[in-house]
């Protein structure tokens, strides 16, 4: 079984989030982390980025989905995210975890889903 992974650590987005008015009205940072399953492993590439996922490419749809509408929940953003993932991109299944500095004790919250094809 290939167990090949992409990942993307902590991207940084900014983004309209959180469940009081108040908070969601200016963008705030968070951090959005993926690990990517494709269907492909690594040994077929053959050297080519045509053949495995562009990962700067998935970034900046990362970024662009984090700004384009305002959400309550990062639960909601980590759901999001694994859905366009598996929707544009040649996987077997995505990992998403979303941290949000929000707690005043803790270095911050984070969530995450696991989803399959």
């Amino acid at each position: 079984m290939n167990s090949d992974e992409i990942e993307i650590r902590r991207l940084q987005v900014s983004t309209h989030i959180g469940v009081p008015d108040e908070e969601r009205a200016t963008a705030q940072k968070i951090w959005i982390s993926v690990w990517m399953r494709p269907i492909q492993g690594f040994g077929g590439l053959m050297d080519s980025v045509e053949n495995t996922v562009d990962y700067a490419k998935v970034a900046g749809e990362i970024e662009h989905l984090a700004g384009a509408k305002p959400r309550h929940l990062i639960e909601t953003m980590a759901t999001d995210v694994a859905a366009l993932l598996l929707n544009d991109y040649p996987l077997k299944s995505v990992t998403v975890k979303v941290e949000k500095e929000i707690l005043p004790n803790a270095d911050f919250v984070s969530v995450k889903v696991n989803r399959d094809a």
